[in-house]
């Protein structure tokens, strides 16, 4: 058992970028992490290799995927399946999300052909 403090909540670290992701917990089967938008901002990310759970932990904004969309704030829980194009536009405040990854972030990344 393992206690993952932090997770979820937003510190600044060391080197800010536009946005930021740190990684709490690795092990082969998943990852967990805090990915933060500030408002204002754009969400850059790439369609990942491995399945993915957001919880909005603060904020608000709207989840766009070519299936459809949905405005999230505190509380939400969103499944993107691995491969997925998604993006998070109109923030109207700062976006922090708990994230976990299956398997763990990247590790499915050098089986792409």
């Amino acid at each position: 058992m393992q206690i993952i403090k932090g997770a979820g909540e937003w510190a600044e670290p060391a080197e800010a970028a536009a946005n930021d992701w740190v990684e709490h917990l690795r092990v082969p089967d998943l990852s967990v992490g805090t990915y933060r938008i500030p408002a204002g901002g754009v969400d850059d990310q790439s369609p990942h290799t491995e399945d993915e759970i957001y919880v909005v932990t603060a904020g608000r904004a709207r989840i766009v995927t070519p299936d459809g969309e949905a405005h999230v704030g505190p509380g939400a829980v969103i499944f993107v399946p691995a491969g997925e194009e998604h993006r998070f536009v109109d923030f109207t405040e700062d976006l922090t999300l708990l994230v976990v990854f299956g398997p763990a972030y990247g590790s499915r990344a050098d089986r792409r052909s």
